[in-house]
């Protein structure tokens, strides 16, 4: 980091810990009031109803810029303590955030207000009041890249890749509290269906002009696959999604793949939306869950909208879970153990 650089990049993005505050009171509080607070309540109540199901699996859905935000400890403690057993997220969360910091780099507190010209010129990347030094960015996609060149030449679904972005965090001793070492560590797979569009897409563009040969490829339908396999090992489920994208869908359409491949999966018993889109443009982001159940998708029993942007909504939601505890009777499931099996049968 040259001298200019450092001017703007000077105090880090802190990570929210939710297990220091209970917040339990604080959101019941909320289940009297009105508007978004009501709807926040019962979200949270849904959540903790997901986890005292011992048949439900949860599946968390990030979409939009998380972990630069300071989300990151908030997913870790929840992959941690069992409270999550599948990721779908967007690759910007896993690679160019959550696996940029693995690697020892930083978000930084910016501001909106600035110069972009000078931002650009000094190669500095901003996410509305956040910086990330463009230069070690490159040094993360470099890393993918690096990676990929060490691994056996075929299709990979982004799970698998991921799972050895998590060995190769283990085996170097880095990342400790990043999401992809952690979900590694406890078998918790991720998917990202749109991998390529994020730093990870950087490296194996490089990897694969370098190797036109033989090399690495991501395959998304293997993506699908997998996660509808996890559906059908484990039927009844429940969606935690954070915004909306590629993620939510992804997630939502695995009970639709289970009925195309002829076997019975029911619809997710339990959904949690919190987003700031609008269902009135027809867009997936902003659809509705009771939306969701006309495609057979959603049950609406136990469904809840929250309108509100997730650096407020979701450390409330998450927290209530974490401190009303029902996690502790939940069975673990290390989902990416169960398809590493399928592959050997296969």
């Amino acid at each position: 980091m040259n001298q200019e650089q450092a001017q703007y990049l000077q105090e880090t993005i802190n990570h929210i810990d939710i297990k220091q505050l209970n917040v339990v009171p604080l959101v019941d509080s909320m289940r009297t009031m009105a508007f978004q607070a009501r709807n926040l309540h019962r979200a949270a109540d849904i959540y903790d109803r997901m986890l005292a199901d011992s048949d439900c699996a949860v599946i968390l859905c990030l979409a939009g810029s998380l972990i630069s935000a300071g989300l990151k400890q908030v997913i870790v403690d929840l992959v941690r303590n069992n409270m999550v057993d599948a990721i779908v997220s967007t690759g910007a969360n896993i690679v160019d955030q959550d696996f940029f910091e693995a690697l020892g780099f930083k978000h930084y507190i910016g501001s909106p207000f600035v110069d972009d010209g000078v931002l650009r010129d000094l190669h500095i990347d901003r996410i509305y009041d956040t910086y990330i030094n463009e230069d070690e960015l490159r040094i993360c996609d470099d890393t993918i890249g690096k990676l990929a060149d060490t691994l056996e030449p075929r299709p990979y679904s982004s799970r698998e890749f991921i799972v050895e972005m998590g060995r190769y965090l283990v085996e170097n001793e880095l990342g400790a509290d990043s999401i992809v070492r952690t979900a590694y560590e406890q078998g918790v797979p991720i998917f990202v269906p749109a991998f390529s569009d994020c730093s990870a897409g950087f490296g194996l563009v490089y990897h694969q002009y370098n190797n036109p040969e033989q090399h690495v490829s991501i395959d998304s339908a293997k993506d699908f696959l997998e996660l509808t396999k996890i559906k059908l090992h484990n039927p009844e489920t429940g969606l935690l999604m954070i915004g909306g994208g590629v993620p939510k869908n992804f997630a939502q359409d695995i009970v639709v793949a289970a009925d195309v491949l002829g076997q019975e999966a029911p619809m997710h018993k339990y959904a949690i939306q919190l987003t700031v889109a609008d269902e009135r443009d027809g867009a997936l982001s902003g659809s509705t869950l009771k939306e969701a159940s006309s495609w057979g998708k959603v049950d609406t029993v136990f469904e809840q909208m929250v309108y509100g942007e997730a650096t407020l909504t979701f450390p409330l939601v998450a927290g209530y879970a974490y401190h009303k505890r029902a996690w502790e009777q939940r069975p673990t499931r290390r989902f990416n153990a169960v398809l590493s099996q399928e592959q050997v049968k296969a």
